[in-house]
């Protein structure tokens, strides 16, 4: 460190911290590739009544061809579902600083605490096919919980903030 002026030092130290999110935009293309989700999935669902046994289309003796239609539309939906959570969950914010850094990090570990403890419990105390929709939840719940703790602890410091600035 004595080779690097300390306030080189801070910059690259703040910029190693958030390089590994995207850009604050991303987070409207991801709203929107959940928006788009949304009718898609109802108009299948009216073309298809009975829904999609998304049972392994490879296993034997199954007559599910690996790519039939059914299975790209439940792959295709469940990308854009996914992609979408994940612009939403690791984009920056307007502001992104060493608090918001921590704030972030408390959110990821609080929902996958969270998520594990549900998991653990859904999965002892059901069984069978039930296990398999436990086991698809997972894919996308870790997320879904990140982005609301984390939606929640940001409305909180700025409804505080805000309330000590009217003291003021």
């Amino acid at each position: 460190m004595s080779s690097i002026p300390y306030i080189w030092y801070r910059k690259l130290d703040k910029m190693s911290k958030t390089k590994y999110l995207f850009p604050y935009n991303s987070r409207f293309l991801g709203i929107a590739l959940i928006l788009v989700h949304i009718p898609i999935k109802l108009i299948w669902d009216a073309h298809y009544p009975g829904g999609y046994d998304h049972n392994n289309p490879i296993s034997p003796g199954s007559e599910t061809p690996l790519f039939s239609p059914p299975h790209l539309f439940f792959i295709g939906t469940t990308l854009m579902v996914l992609v979408g959570l994940f612009l939403i969950a690791f984009s920056k914010e307007k502001i992104e600083d060493e608090q918001i850094v921590q704030l972030r990090l408390d959110s990821l570990r609080w929902a996958i605490y969270l998520n594990y403890a549900i998991l653990l419990f859904s999965l002892v105390f059901t069984h069978g096919s039930d296990s398999k929709h436990i086991l698809m939840l997972n894919i996308w719940l870790p997320l879904l919980f990140f982005i609301l703790r984390f939606q929640w602890v940001l409305y909180r410091l700025n409804r505080s903030s805000k309330s000590d600035e009217t003291k003021l």
